[in-house]
């Protein structure tokens, strides 16, 4: 039986180092990409689990904005993919930079072909022990998660778990609306598999990632000859997703055009590939997601009223994690655990200043932003305890307290700071009463008076 190797893609636009690099990686399937274009159509087709990527590709080779955007497109596409950037300018700042987008490693250039072979293997590595401890815990059991892997304690985002497992089992379509990265895909992931159609694939798409030629392909898959390039018949997102779910994320972005083939499919079950007029049945969950707001754009006529309806037969919105008080914490902490097992050891937790700050902070890229906050952190932090100078939290905004009167501002504020405190001791009363300067007794007289729970 032949071994089936890993795939690496290459995104590389000097043909001398492309040669060189795919020479030291023969034990991995290299696929080789000089320029954006290339790169995405690579990463769709061979869904590599590692990439290395030059920031100086055309039309901008002395520089880096091109480069960025092709990282940009990849996380959006693939976010669990392991890029390893590379680039001669500016290292300091275009490693951060790299890092705050969602790159794994960066490697200054000129290339040592043993040490960026070293970068490769270790991120292969560390892919495969997160795709088993992602496994693991959707076992695990444990209290603060629900939905298998969702990580929370706050009942705003427990009601949002509860509701999808009320509706995992039937076909309805769901909607989910919420900010940009406060877990919509995650969200939808827990959905698939909580239903009955777990064993059936879960296929994700981001329809604003696509260009909008590209898109109806990738949804409705294409006859051979259909186009130039389409070398074979090809099946579309939907037929991959057949017995399964197919995740619609930025499902605002789809061009009125294409609504109305994705509305026919939803009423009558059937596609048509491109290039073709044979009816194809298929049967497909939709779960789908947007940040925009779907009611302004049917009103401006961008978005299809009856298309609305039939993608939004159960709506769930998701808090931003502002909203969920106390997440934050136990998400920081679940991230910081992680990256410090990957990337820096010799990280342990938290220095005080960096969780106050973490409480502190809006958060206005959610989840997003606060793992890849904690992310760079773990890797630039130079003691056993992240800071809130390493999480770039140093001065957070102080926010005041919006409430009708006194004694409503008192109680929210009282409500925060004790599932803050809740939080932050993992539910012991002990610590949690100690941390906030009050007796056991009093603790549990206002956890009953808020009806809040340890």
């Amino acid at each position: 039986m032949t071994e089936v190797k890993p795939k690496l893609l290459v995104i590389e636009d000097d043909e001398g180092l492309q040669a060189q690099l795919k020479w030291a990686y023969e034990d991995f399937d290299v696929v080789i990409a000089g320029d954006r274009a290339s790169a995405l159509a690579a990463l769709r087709s061979d869904a590599p689990q590692v990439v290395t990527l030059d920031l100086g590709l055309p039309p901008d080779p002395d520089g880096t904005t091109e480069g960025f955007a092709v990282l940009d497109e990849i996380m959006s596409l693939k976010p669990d993919t392991k890029v390893i950037v590379a680039s001669g300018h500016g290292a300091r700042e275009s490693a951060l930079q790299a890092i705050a987008r969602g790159a794994y490693d960066f490697y200054r250039k000129p290339v040592d072909i043993d040490a960026l072979g070293l970068i490769v293997r270790r991120a292969l590595q560390l892919g495969h022990l997160e795709e088993e401890n992602r496994k693991l815990a959707a076992k695990a059991g444990k209290e603060d998660r629900v939905l298998g892997s969702l990580i929370t304690a706050a009942p705003e985002m427990i009601k949002v778990a509860r509701t999808i497992e009320r509706v995992a089992n039937t076909n309805v379509s769901v909607m989910l609306l919420g900010a940009s990265g406060t877990g919509k895909e995650l969200l939808a992931k827990g959905l698939h598999d909580a239903s009955d159609r777990s064993e059936g694939a879960f296929v994700a798409i981001n329809c604003a990632a696509i260009p909008e030629n590209l898109l109806e392909s990738e949804l409705f898959g294409h006859e051979k000859g259909a186009f130039t390039g389409a070398v074979k018949s090809t099946e579309g997102k939907i037929e991959q997703a057949a017995g399964g779910t197919l995740f619609l994320d930025e499902v605002g972005d789809i061009p009125l055009q294409l609504q109305v083939k994705l509305l026919r499919f939803l009423q009558e079950r059937v596609i048509e590939r491109v290039g073709s007029r044979s009816s194809i049945s298929v049967d497909t969950r939709v779960v789908c997601a947007t940040h925009q707001d779907l009611d302004a754009m049917i009103a401006e006529a961008q978005f299809r009223e009856d298309l609305y309806y039939r993608l939004a037969e159960i709506v769930i919105k998701i808090p931003s994690l502002e909203d969920r008080p106390g997440d934050a914490t136990l998400l920081a902490k679940a991230f910081l655990t992680r990256f410090a097992e990957e990337m820096n050891p010799r990280v342990r937790g938290f220095a005080p200043d960096g969780l106050a700050a973490i409480d502190a902070w809006k958060w206005p890229g959610n989840v997003r932003e606060l793992e890849n906050r904690v992310k760079r952190a773990v890797i630039m932090a130079d003691e056993k305890l992240v800071s809130a100078i390493d999480l770039d939290l140093a001065d957070p905004e102080k926010e005041a307290v919006n409430a009708l009167n006194l004694k409503g501002a008192r109680e929210m504020a009282d409500r925060k700071i004790i599932r803050h405190a809740l939080a932050r001791s993992e539910g012991n009363i002990s610590s949690t009463a100690k941390m906030l300067g009050i007796s056991r007794p009093t603790l549990y007289d206002l956890l009953k008076q808020y009806d809040l729970h340890a």
